[in-house]
């Protein structure tokens, strides 16, 4: 059974959580938003841990990661996916208002697939999500009609 997979929006301004879900429905991602207001949420939830325990099974097809949040900040909730087997392949999008070139440099360092500044050009965003959708269900799915043999 083939279903669609949720986008996590890892987001402690409110302003641009609306903005961000506007853009996603204006360009018709069909993803169901599961939004969170800072890192240590996000990590809950990736993880399936406290209130996100009986969340269903899965990783979100994308994680769009703000830098600046309470608790836990983006850099860190990228740091501790990437060394999380099970959450290792899980495409970031970070979405932060930093321009320091700091952050870019350690974000991709740590394994964000882009890098975009608020404010956003959405429809460019919104490209490069579904470019990072296509290359992503590139390597990790096998195309129609094709059997993955285990090695």
């Amino acid at each position: 059974m083939n279903s669609i997979k949720s986008i996590l929006l890892a987001e402690d301004d409110e302003r641009d959580v609306e903005l961000t879900l506007e853009a996603l429905g204006q360009y018709h991602l069909a993803n169901d938003v599961v939004v969170v207001r800072d890192g240590a949420e996000a990590m809950a939830y990736l993880l399936r841990e406290g209130p996100q325990a009986d969340r269903p099974e899965g990783n979100p097809a994308l994680v769009l990661l703000d830098l600046k949040m309470p608790r836990m900040d983006g850099l860190e909730v990228l740091l501790r996916m990437r060394d999380t087997p099970s959450l290792k392949s899980v495409p970031v999008v970070i979405l932060t208002s930093s321009r320091e070139e700091r952050d870019l440099v350690e974000g991709y360092r740590l394994g964000a697939n882009a890098y975009v500044v608020k404010p956003v050009d959405f429809g460019q965003f919104v490209e490069a999500v579904k470019e990072i959708g296509a290359f992503w269900a590139l390597l990790n799915e096998p195309p129609p009609g094709c059997v993955r043999k285990n090695t």
